[in-house]
């Protein structure tokens, strides 16, 4: 992640490292070649890897490995299409990296205490040494994030702390620049980290304080609070293109966007929406990468037939056919894991001893709650579990809570102690076990709205403890008819 990245990006940096996600590069440049050198003391493994992402579409990263010799020094060639963010990895420990074609830095660090300890000679060190001069001055620092504290205020307070906080990331990278030779790649780079820190921040502010802040409704902001977003250079910026904030920016920016013409995430057509403001409201390089991100995330959330008239549509975008094949294995490979796709049935025995059958819920909205008994996550959902039960009681709905802990005995004393509502099952096996794999579980809490007809409704539904889950369970009776997971042949043959 960029060292200006948002508190709350910032924090996915090391399960983006640990899911295999790097950087990317960025441009059609003429290739050139980055020659690092360097040494490690107090060493967490035999190697250092630079990890360059050359697709932003595609999680499968260039990833080169460097193996340490007995006095811990280390060498390497990069090539690269034009100047790239990437990842220092060494050990379970990363850092950022800007490079450039014809760089040739020697890079130190002490394998315990990489972040802080890493110093940088020779050409590319000025723009490395000022990300890692960054990120201590404004990311390690709570006072300049909107998380955990700043996300606390009220409008006029939060204005004023972004505009200090950019004020004086504006004011550390004019002095930079001064006293370094950066390259005008790197400065365009720099400033639109700036820039876009701020604009995602304040854009996102009223959603994640509503999320953050569960003692408040959502806060009603001042009629000029989003004019900002007026400024179309803001919005279409080739200047920025480097910046992945950008990027991030302009996607929560089509979010807002459909929002605000009256689509909400769980409408059929959200994603159909999203994917006609970024075709009609974006353009140059930056375009079909947030078109292509869209689709991206229709093809785990939207409904597949709306889901394939887009692919469709993009392929006639991509007339260099750089994202396409991308998408098109994506798509294939979670089309049967989309909106209207039939649930994985189980059979599982609940905490009364009694065989429980997904298909046993057939003509009932179906709320599927996987958790554990070890996660304190999962404890805190549980009276707000309690809550939604009986706020439901008597409607056409069941809520399935599918434990997957290893200790059958210390799940059925809580549930059978605590007498918790609603079905109580338990699966042997954890994240491993087939009804995990099933339904793509990653980790505990994961929930699943299902329709009456058992097809999935909503495989992001709100958290049992968010105050919007009453709202959207009773806005989803009645609605199997509207997703199919059929394609427009199959539809035709059934």
């Amino acid at each position: 992640m960029s060292a200006q990245m948002p508190y709350a990006i910032r924090f996915l940096k090391s399960a983006l490292v640990a899911a295999g996600l790097g950087a990317f590069s960025f441009g059609t440049q003429a290739q050139g070649t980055v020659t690092l050198t360097g040494k490690v003391t107090s060493r967490a493994s035999d190697t250092v890897a630079i990890s360059v992402r050359e697709n932003p579409l595609d999680p499968k990263e260039q990833i080169t490995y460097a193996r340490l010799n007995d006095k811990g020094e280390f060498q390497m060639a990069i090539k690269l299409d034009g100047p790239a963010r990437a990842d220092l990895v060494h050990g379970d420990d990363v850092t950022d990296l800007f490079l450039e074609p014809g760089d040739a830095m020697d890079i130190r660090f002490k394998g315990t205490d990489l972040a802080t300890s890493i110093k940088y000679k020779g050409r590319g060190a000025e723009a490395n040494t000022y990300l890692s001069e960054v990120d201590e001055q404004f990311v390690e620092n709570d006072g300049f994030q909107v998380l955990p504290e700043n996300i606390m205020l009220y409008e006029p307070a939060f204005l004023s702390f972004l505009d200090y906080r950019r004020k004086q990331e504006k004011k550390f990278l004019g002095n930079a620049i001064e006293d370094n030779h950066f390259s005008e790649a790197f400065k365009r780079y720099a400033q639109a980290e700036i820039d876009y820190t701020y604009a995602n921040d304040r854009l996102t502010f009223q959603d994640l304080r509503e999320q953050v802040v569960a003692t408040e409704g959502r806060l009603k902001m001042s009629p000029t609070y989003y004019d900002f977003l007026n400024d179309k250079s803001l919005i279409n910026s080739e200047a920025a293109m480097k910046s992945e904030t950008y990027q991030e920016f302009l996607l929560n920016y089509v979010h807002y966007s459909a929002v605000s013409a009256g689509k909400q995430r769980n409408h059929p057509d959200f994603y159909q929406v999203c994917y006609d403001i970024a075709k009609t409201q974006l353009n140059g390089a930056v375009r079909p990468i947030i078109m292509g991100r869209i689709l991206q995330e229709s093809f785990r959330f939207g409904h597949v037939k709306q889901s394939a008239a887009m692919l469709a549509d993009f392929q006639t975008i991509d007339t260099q056919n750089r994202y396409f094949p991308v998408l098109q294995q994506d798509f294939e490979t979670h089309k049967a894991f989309a909106i209207g796709a039939p649930a994985p049935d189980f059979e599982l025995t609940s905490a009364t001893g009694e065989t429980v059958r997904l298909q046993d819920f057939r003509g009932k909205l179906v709320y599927i709650n996987f958790w554990r008994t070890t996660s304190g996550l999962c404890l805190r959902d549980l009276p707000y579990a309690a809550e939604l039960a009986k706020k439901f009681e008597g409607k056409n709905i069941v809520f399935v809570n599918i434990a997957i802990d290893d200790n059958e005995g210390a799940w059925k004393q809580l549930v059978v102690g605590k007498k918790l509502p609603g079905v109580q099952v338990h699966v042997n096996g954890g994240l491993r076990s087939p009804i995990a794999r099933a339904y793509a579980l990653e980790d505990v809490p994961a929930y699943f709205l299902l329709a009456e007809d058992g097809t999935f409704l909503n495989t992001k539904p709100k958290r049992l403890s968010s105050h919007a889950a009453v709202d959207e369970i009773k806005e989803s009776f009645g609605k199997a008819s509207t997703y199919t997971s059929l394609m427009p042949s199959e539809a035709i043959a059934k």
